[in-house]
């Protein structure tokens, strides 16, 4: 809905969502569904998509307002910067979805890491198999893999282009602020081209908006599914790789160690080399996947050179 004309003096105040961002232009949206063009005030502030902010009235080049305060975020999701520093790619969001494909080769040890950053950050999550038209969706070892999944309670669904190949998926989001991750060639984008009539039409509105043209790769948006729910998407989000918590957090990215963790002989347990470990126990046994505690092994690994860096 396009902003209506507002009656208000220079210098109210409102609040808002970002529904997209592009440097320091912004689309966000009102409670009423409006959408206003503002600029930033002041380079300190950082905004990206879902935020919820509150903006002025005032008359700037190209849009009608100035962002001058970010609320609270309730969630983030972080990946590390080229400066390997943690940097927010969209907020407020509430679930994540991992999407993997026959082809590319699936990466399951990225589809691992993925879900431990949702569980650490608090987000429900979720695995979709794209793709799953193709040759090779079928092969027994994606379906043990994704049953694993499904053991460990993550809902599971194929999505692909037949008639109706998102309609599992835009069930699965449907209530949810959502994000897509996953490796490049997966088909993240060909999957939100099915689900929202005119996404495309709608990022050129947004481009233009920014002064950028339909060329930029760069604007955040989020998008009202036709079905409920809302869907980000970002570039910073494409190219994911969460930050790494404390070696001794590490396991609560991971559903099946976090319960075994009770049944360790010792409380601060990393399934590492202690003895009575509870979750090397029932990996011995077959009960813990064996791929799947490698994936942990080497996050933990890694967050253990990570944190030395950093002291």
């Amino acid at each position: 809905m396009k902003s209506p004309r507002l009656t208000q003096r220079q210098g109210d105040s409102f609040e808002g969502r970002v529904v997209a961002s592009h440097g320091r232009r912004v689309k966000l949206e009102g409670p009423d569904g409006t959408t206003h063009d503002c600029q930033l005030a002041g380079r300190k502030l950082r905004l990206v998509c879902g935020d919820r902010v509150r903006w002025q009235l005032q008359a700037v080049s190209g849009g009608e307002g100035l962002v001058t305060e970010i609320l609270p975020r309730r969630s983030q999701l972080e990946r590390i910067s080229l400066s390997g520093q943690p940097e927010v790619v969209v907020a407020n969001l509430d679930q994540l979805v991992a999407v993997l494909a026959p082809l590319p080769e699936p990466d399951f040890g990225l589809c691992d890491r993925y879900l431990a950053a949702a569980e650490w950050q608090g987000l429900a999550a979720a695995v979709v198999l794209n793709k799953a038209d193709l040759q090779g969706a079928d092969d027994p070892r994606v379906k043990a893999e994704l049953q694993t999944y499904r053991d460990l309670g993550y809902p599971v669904v194929r999505a692909s282009r037949d008639s109706g190949g998102t309609t599992s998926l835009e069930r699965l989001l449907r209530g949810h602020v959502n994000v897509l991750v996953g490796q490049s060639g997966v088909g993240k984008s060909s999957l939100i081209n099915r689900m929202i009539p005119g996404v495309e039409a709608t990022v050129g509105e947004i481009s233009a908006a920014t002064d950028e043209g339909r060329h930029t790769t760069t604007t955040s948006a989020l998008y009202h599914l036709p079905g409920g729910g809302e869907l980000m998407d970002s570039p910073g989000v494409r190219d994911f790789a969460p930050p790494l918590p404390v070696p001794r957090d590490i396991a609560r990215g991971f559903r099946e160690l976090e319960a075994a963790s009770a049944g360790c002989r010792f409380p601060d347990c990393r399934h590492d080399a202690e003895p009575g470990c509870e979750a090397r126990h029932q990996l011995a046994a077959g009960l813990i996947n064996s791929r799947r505690f490698d994936s942990y092994l080497g996050l933990l690994r890694l967050a253990a050179r990570y944190s030395g860096q950093r002291r």
